[in-house]
């Protein structure tokens, strides 16, 4: 059975790092695009960051550019996203998600993962 989990979450106070990590099991990634969003508390879930197979593509969204890091190591299985300078307006669930295409649209991803939570103070 496919499952992608993520890992990585948890409580840090204004200005620090997290790096989450995106590990597919039962199946690779090979061949997929992955992307992270995230569901703030009371909100819908929105796109945070994205990278194709081969990483030439990648995208982030407005809020998180300059601060957040998305990277893959294919031969590990697993995708990252390095976020530094949290705010807490960066709280959240974040989920990854894979699909054919890096795009920002939550519905072309068809695996998702469980959700790990982030939680910055202020």
């Amino acid at each position: 059975q496919v499952q992608l989990v993520e890992s990585g979450g948890g409580l840090v106070q204004a200005g620090g790092s997290l790096r989450l990590s995106c590990t597919a099991s039962g199946r690779t990634f090979a061949n997929r695009a992955v992307a992270w969003f995230r569901q703030p508390p009371g909100k819908e879930r929105e796109f945070v960051a994205n990278i194709g197979w081969s990483a030439i593509w990648i995208d982030y969204a407005n809020s998180v550019k300059g601060r957040f890091t998305i990277s893959r190591d294919n031969a590990r299985n697993t995708v990252y996203l390095q976020m530094n300078s949290l705010k807490p307006e960066d709280t959240a669930v974040y989920y990854c998600a894979d699909g054919i295409l890096p795009t920002t649209r939550s519905g072309d991803y068809s695996r998702w993962g469980q959700g790990t939570q982030v939680t910055v103070s202020s």
